[in-house]
């Protein structure tokens, strides 16, 4: 049997949702309390007004996982509140829920990046050594499909290739994604940011589609630790980036990354614009679901 072990990444201050949110006039004031006092993964939305994670942490359930590590902020008391105080043990819906908190260094405002919330993850959870566990953002909704595959992958890491043309996004955005570059049997040998023109020529896989990241891996504790405790800080935006450490792990042992292909919708909660879309997604898919 795998391990039905799940990290999610909701420790980032969501400064771009925060700011979109309290820019607009005319918005239910719940939800510019909201916007200003939690974690973006925790907004109500949809039909049943549930927090955005309620969702992933269904289709995560509905997948088979079962142990759930959430990084939240140290700011942030949301998550908490809703999923269980203990830091290790919470039992909800079927789901065991612990947590770790990704701490702002002394001199920063925002957090260290996403390698930085993955390691405060697998520091909190040493008892995942000599495991697997997948790895995502709490702000992208994936689908069961998309946990189910890297929850049964044979592979010791692996990822989510998504067609970047089915993933429901404008053309502006979706030129912003980091794209995959895999070999002839679906290994991953490059994620690009900012590719150049030939670099996205290259990367077109047989029938044409170009595959991207949208940070969803499946990592061999053992494997990937040594890569995210030496992540560096990126130059520009100065922080510690997961495929920083997954293109560290390719340059010393290649083919260690499988590439699952899938063309689905990911529903993404970046902005105010976000916000409506996803909800009306939400509110058409899950309805009112009861767990």
């Amino acid at each position: 049997m795998n391990d039905p072990t799940l990290m999610i990444l909701a420790g980032g201050v969501s400064s771009r949702m925060k700011r979109s949110l309290l820019s607009r006039v005319g918005l239910d004031p719940k939800l510019m309390n909201e916007a200003q006092s939690k974690s973006k993964a925790m907004l109500t939305i949809g039909e049943g007004k549930r927090p955005f994670l309620d969702y992933l942490l269904l289709n995560a359930r509905e997948a088979g996982y079962e142990d759930v590590l959430i990084v939240i902020s140290e700011k942030d008391t949301s998550i908490r509140e809703y999923y269980g105080a203990k830091e290790m043990g919470n039992e909800f819906n079927g789901l065991r829920i612990s947590y770790a908190v990704q701490r702002i260094p002394a001199g920063r405002t925002k957090p260290l990046g996403t390698a930085d919330a993955v390691l405060q993850g697998m520091n909190g959870r040493q008892d995942w050594q000599g495991r697997k566990f997948t790895v995502c953002n709490g702000d992208n909704l994936y689908s069961r499909k998309a946990l189910l595959t890297l929850l049964e992958s044979r592979y010791p890491n692996a990822m989510i290739d998504y067609d970047r043309e089915a993933l429901g996004f404008d053309e502006s955005r979706i030129l912003k994604f980091a794209i995959t570059q895999k070999d002839d049997e679906g290994f991953l040998t490059a994620i690009i940011e900012k590719p150049t023109d030939k670099e996205i020529e290259r990367s077109k896989g047989k029938n044409g589609t170009i595959g991207v990241s949208m940070n969803i891996f499946r990592l061999d504790y053992n494997d990937a630790i040594p890569y995210i405790l030496a992540v560096p800080l990126h130059p520009i935006r100065e922080e510690k980036e997961l495929p920083t450490a997954i293109s560290m792990m390719l340059q010393q042992h290649p083919r260690s990354v499988y590439a699952f292909p899938l063309a689905e919708r990911v529903p993404d909660m970046t902005s105010i614009d976000d916000f409506v879309t996803v909800g009306d997604y939400l509110s058409k898919e899950f309805g009112k679901f009861a767990w």
